[in-house]
């Protein structure tokens, strides 16, 4: 059983020093309610610690509640030498959570953007998918998200957003359907309304 001390009303530290967050008892009552209703024993020594291990894992899932994605396109360089073609950052992983089964989702991103006169620090546009992404979501809406914040941050020609991941929800309950993957796409600006442009973005990500 890990040891866990009291650290002051929010937070606790456990054997090896490391300071974590507390978990409110409805938090973990609620954990071992959802254990027992599941059919095991939330007294019994292996899940004795489930609840704050859990409630803090959720925590960290959720994360993206308390950041503003926006925040990390706050900061610009004009400097570009004339460049003026695609930027793209390709296959980054994520992981989000189904919000209507609270399942994982694990799947990577493709985003894109044809600057006008400016462009952002490329971990950036990482940073705003997992912004998004650390909330309960639905592919659809993640995708539209992460598309709309560089649209209106960036200001570019235009941006695409193609996400392909699996569901937890689908793969391990239900249907019951492993290795099933679920495309989602936004275009705006050029890349919505010019044929050439579409297509260009659309190779480079491998969907062409």
């Amino acid at each position: 059983m890990t040891n866990v001390a009291s650290c002051g009303d929010d937070d606790a530290v456990d054997g090896s020093g490391i300071i974590k967050p507390a978990v409110p008892a409805q938090v973990q009552d609620a954990i071992r309610t959802l254990i027992e209703w599941a059919g095991d024993d939330p007294t019994r020594e292996g899940l004795l610690d489930t609840p704050q291990r859990v409630g803090r894992a959720w925590l960290e899932y959720c994360q993206g509640y308390k950041e503003d994605p926006a925040v990390h396109l706050g900061r610009v360089f004009e400097e570009v030498g004339g460049y003026d073609e695609v930027v793209m950052l390709k296959d980054i992983p994520f992981q989000s959570h189904c919000e209507h089964h609270m399942a994982p989702i694990t799947g990577k991103a493709s985003i894109a953007y044809l600057p006008d006169k400016r462009v952002v620090g490329i971990s950036k546009l990482a940073r705003v998918l997992h912004g998004f992404a650390r909330r309960l979501q639905i592919q659809e809406r993640l995708t539209a998200e992460v598309a709309q914040c560089i649209w209106d941050n960036l200001q570019p020609h235009g941006v695409a957003v193609v996400i392909e991941a699996q569901h937890g929800c689908m793969t391990g309950r239900g249907v019951r359907t492993p290795g099933v993957g679920m495309i989602t796409s936004r275009l705006l600006g050029c890349f919505l309304d010019d044929h050439r442009s579409r297509k260009e973005v659309l190779g480079l990500m491998g969907y062409g």
